[in-house]
């Protein structure tokens, strides 16, 4: 029989199958290879008790890709999910779950969150720096919007992993996209301004035919990809289609003369925060080849 692994506890593995879901165990082949299944994973059970629903995992099939953190494979897009306000949004962090998403070839849509505590000015400077990314950008409420359908319309006949930081809302929206599952929610604490981890586990979610929901603990920081620096370009989307243009192959984006990218930069037609963001990535990316 085949099914699609929607969590893991304990070293329980849940497989929905369509008609059914069976806690499975994976089978010890999986341990001596240091294998471990994950959310996502299509697998092979076989069943060893119908009434109780339980089930041991004898193979995972080909992955189409597969994530480190969150920890999730063969998905389709990212939804990345941000507050506009109680947290504020840290960008920087924002831009790393985008460089490690384009590094390994999945898009992404940005969610921002809790409009109501934001004012149109915040909003339209947060538009203004990823109108030139490409990214689909939306904004909205989870407690006053009466509905998520734009949010719904990205999503469908897709599996997308939600991402983002404790306290932007993640649980709260889930709730509004499907109704299976009931995610717990909290408040941001006041002491430290980040919100409470209210989903220890990562949990695949039905919203609708073929559209499925990865939804996935919160988290505060995030390492670049190991990656040469000179790859970095290719993970910014305004700049991946300008380097090409560039004088020298390999170009930095930072000193070299006749530089597409930096001529864009000072056209206009460059955000100059995200060029900011790839500058301080590069380095990172520079400082971390030096010492390893």
């Amino acid at each position: 029989m085949k099914g699609r692994i929607i969590k893991g506890i304990g070293g329980l593995y849940y497989v929905h199958t369509g008609g059914a879901v069976y806690a499975c165990r994976a089978r010890g082949i999986f341990r001596k290879d240091n294998f471990k299944p994950l959310p996502g994973d299509l697998a092979e059970i076989s069943v060893l008790d119908e009434a109780e629903k339980e089930g041991v995992i004898d193979r995972i099939l080909e992955r189409k890709n597969v994530l480190i953190r969150p920890a999730v494979a063969n998905v389709d897009q990212a939804m990345v999910i941000f507050a506009m306000a109680s947290p504020a949004p840290s960008f920087p962090l924002l831009d790393r779950f985008l460089v490690m998403m384009e590094w390994q070839g999945i898009p992404s849509v940005l969610v921002f969150n809790k409009k109501d505590l934001a004012s149109e000015k915040a909003m339209e400077a947060v538009r203004i720096r990823y109108a030139k990314t490409g990214y689909p950008t939306v904004f909205v409420s989870a407690l006053m919007d009466p509905d998520a359908d734009e949010i719904r319309g990205l999503l469908r006949g897709k599996t997308t992993t939600v991402a983002g930081p404790s306290g932007a809302g993640k649980s709260s929206l889930i709730n509004r996209l499907q109704s299976g599952v009931r995610m717990d929610t909290g408040a941001v604490s006041e002491r430290i301004g980040r919100g409470r981890h209210t989903t220890r586990h990562t949990e695949l979610l039905y919203v609708e035919e073929n559209t499925w929901i990865l939804d996935t603990p919160g988290f505060s920081s995030l390492e670049l990809p190991v990656m040469e620096k000179e790859a970095l370009g290719s993970c910014f989307p305004e700049i991946c289609s300008r380097q090409d243009r560039c004088r020298f192959a390999g170009c930095s984006h930072l000193t070299e003369p006749d530089c597409a990218v930096r001529r864009a930069l000072e056209e206009g037609a460059l955000g100059r925060e995200r060029y900011e963001t790839y500058r301080l990535f590069y380095e990172e990316l520079k400082s971390r080849r030096k010492y390893r």
